[in-house]
């Protein structure tokens, strides 16, 4: 199929040949493709455009951010071979948002700080999306967030109504009260309890995080990249020692891991958020 091959490409031509790819003549794969089906790309290609940043790879960003257009491309393609809508609404749907929810910079609107800015921001959204109780505001955090994500968001739009701990201190409290909750349903052995307990548990724990101004996604995974690099250090600790882990008591073990924790500084990660 002729196609105009150029030293440098455009939204323009992204669109074009997408067009192309589901076009009878296309790409068989392509052209197979449903929403539902490449649901699971456009998660993966969002975290790996969050890996770059995270590791601070500017070229893989740019290569990854394309892909994360490409996605976007894709989907509004599907719905414009539907009839519904296409790429150029979704543009122009995003760039009315925008200047709804920036009426200080687009209006007449005086604001003196980020946090006036987020505050009128929450108010327009809460207006545009008609929801007149501060329950619809946490009903309206989507449910296919990542557990942890969805947690803090609730938690921050709950605060705003003053539904929330004085600080910290008071939310540590309550992780202390969950894990009472949760050994005395283990002792019970009651297997659904436990689980519903668990899940109190790990919510509480999102509640001091927030109150610590950390992503709670972002310090878990700090914590497993760390979990990672000492459980690394004691297995070669080990075999130098002609040791295998499987083959160490419980005692072994913990003393192996002390010896890994001296041996395996994690790197300082900046965790300040934007």
């Amino acid at each position: 199929m002729d196609f105009e091959r150029k030293e440098k490409y455009t939204i323009q031509d992204l669109l074009q040949i997408v067009n192309i790819l589901r076009s009878p003549g296309g790409c068989p794969w392509d052209r197979e493709q449903t929403h539902r089906s490449i649901r699971a790309c456009l998660i993966e290609e969002t975290y790996e455009a969050i890996e770059a940043i995270d590791t601070g790879n500017v070229e893989l960003l740019k290569e990854e951010l394309g892909d994360v257009l490409l996605q976007v491309v894709f989907h509004a393609n599907l719905e414009e071979e539907a009839g519904r809508f296409d790429f150029e609404q979704v543009a122009d749907g995003i760039c009315k948002k925008l200047i709804i929810r920036h009426p200080h910079v687009f209006g007449d609107v005086e604001v003196q700080n980020s946090e006036e800015v987020l505050k009128n921001w929450d108010a327009i959204k809460k207006r545009t999306k008609h929801q007149s109780t501060q329950t619809q505001v946490l009903e309206s955090v989507s449910p296919a967030l990542p557990a942890l994500m969805r947690s803090a968001k609730v938690q921050q739009k709950a605060a705003k109504s003053g539904y929330d701990f004085a600080d910290v201190w008071q939310a540590l409290q309550k992780v202390e009260e969950e894990t009472a909750e949760l050994k005395e349903a283990i002792r019970k052995g009651e297997a659904e309890n436990c689980r519903q307990e668990v899940g109190d548990l790990l919510f509480s724990v999102v509640n001091v995080a927030r109150h610590l101004k950390t992503e709670p996604e972002q310090a878990l995974t700090v914590s497993c990249n760390k979990f990672i690099g000492r459980f690394s250090a004691a297995e070669n600790l080990a075999q130098e020692r002609g040791q295998k882990l499987s083959a160490l008591s419980p005692e072994e073990l913990d003393r192996l891991w002390n010896e890994a924790k001296q041996c395996y500084v994690p790197q300082l990660e900046n965790q300040t958020e934007e």
